[in-house]
């Protein structure tokens, strides 16, 4: 099995790549996502999912790890398969993927073209627990609205009074559109938060 290519990038697009290692090019199906970070480059890394099925044998590569993961994860779920998992990760970053599954957000993931109502309460059903194993495993933030050293803080804060980086978030979230005025403490966000758990 392939667990990675580096070499040379040719004849790029949005959806494929064939990638050069002496003089041999490999087709490899690209999100993208993984387009957009490595179109600037001549050579490049990716992570391979060998994809292999009696009649095909497809190599889906990713600019990072974590991509990898949430396809391999995607894809885990009974009715989505490689190229349906492509598309997610085309329409959505892993991080935003992880983020739907553990806030039960259906209208994100209804967002991507092909998945519908039933098919977006299967993946969170079916995902819900594996997710925070993932991020464990990986160490994976999936928090990427949280960019302040405040908000950060607070959000440390409550996890360790015992409470869950989802739930915590959502709470920081909450307390921050309530109030009007900017949050200058990270005593004050903790105080507003907690209200809203």
């Amino acid at each position: 099995m392939i667990g990675y290519l580096n070499g040379k990038l040719v004849d790029l697009t949005p959806t494929k790549t064939y990638i050069d290692i002496n003089g041999i090019g490999y087709e490899v199906q690209i999100t993208l996502h993984t387009y957009e970070q490595i179109s600037d480059k001549k050579e490049t890394k990716l992570y391979i999912h060998n994809h292999i099925r009696e009649d095909q044998y497809v190599l889906f590569g990713f600019a990072t790890v974590e991509e990898k993961d949430a396809f391999l994860l995607l894809t885990s779920v009974s009715g989505i398969g490689a190229q349906t998992g492509r598309m997610i990760l085309s329409s959505m970053t892993a991080d935003e993927v992880f983020k739907a599954i553990l806030h039960a957000d259906k209208k994100a993931l209804q967002s991507v073209k092909g998945i519908g109502l039933k098919t977006a309460e299967r993946m969170i059903l079916e995902l819900k627990d594996k997710v925070p194993n993932l991020l464990e495993e990986t160490n994976i933030d999936i928090v990427p609205t949280i960019h302040n050293t405040i908000e950060k803080d607070t959000l440390k804060a409550l996890m360790g009074l015992g409470i869950g980086k989802p739930i915590a978030e959502k709470a920081i979230a909450a307390a921050q559109k309530k109030t009007q005025e900017k949050i200058e403490s990270v005593e004050e966000l903790i105080k507003i938060a907690l209200k809203n758990l």
